[in-house]
């Protein structure tokens, strides 16, 4: 954890970490991203900084990851999650993580230029991946749900604990 306006605090010996998801979709594949550290690819998205509200948040994190603007076309999915964290001083930690997923509008003529970029010193890169992939994902429910988009938001609910 950073000084940062990261919402991700200690609560006493756990984690709770406040997160953003977009979902963008195109020729039936969703962008995920993937680093040089770990095996399996999560979604373009992340913390939400304090006094942001989520939209505002995932449009930043798009921004950051893309380098440009998507508009949001819904939330799709409230994620609650209980979790041990793997990585540095969190590992083995455990984390509670609230995240917000959204459907983002994506153009017709949408295209990647540069794919990659530096995150907590860790090289990240985006890629278009099919729903119905065999490599992990998370959130391990955009295999099933997202092949059958609706207009409710879903709440999921996944305890590792």
């Amino acid at each position: 954890m950073t000084d940062c306006k990261d919402m991700c605090v200690r609560c006493g010996e756990g984690v709770i970490n406040i997160r953003v998801g977009a979902i963008i979709i195109k020729d039936d594949k969703i962008l995920m991203v993937k680093n040089n550290r770990d095996d399996y690819y999560y979604s373009v998205g992340g913390r939400i900084q304090f006094g942001e509200t989520a939209e505002q948040a995932v449009k930043r994190e798009v921004q950051e990851e893309l380098g440009f603007e998507i508009e949001i076309d819904r939330l799709g999915f409230i994620k609650e999650a209980y979790f041990y964290g793997t990585v540095g001083s969190d590992k083995e930690r455990l984390i509670y993580e609230p995240a917000f997923y959204f459907y983002m509008k994506v153009p017709e003529d949408f295209e990647l230029e540069d794919k990659t970029f530096l995150e907590d010193g860790s090289l990240e890169y985006l890629e278009w991946i099919s729903l119905d992939t065999t490599k992990t994902i998370y959130p391990e429910f955009f295999k099933t749900e997202l092949k059958k988009p609706s207009n409710e938001i879903k709440h999921m609910i996944a305890d590792e604990r």
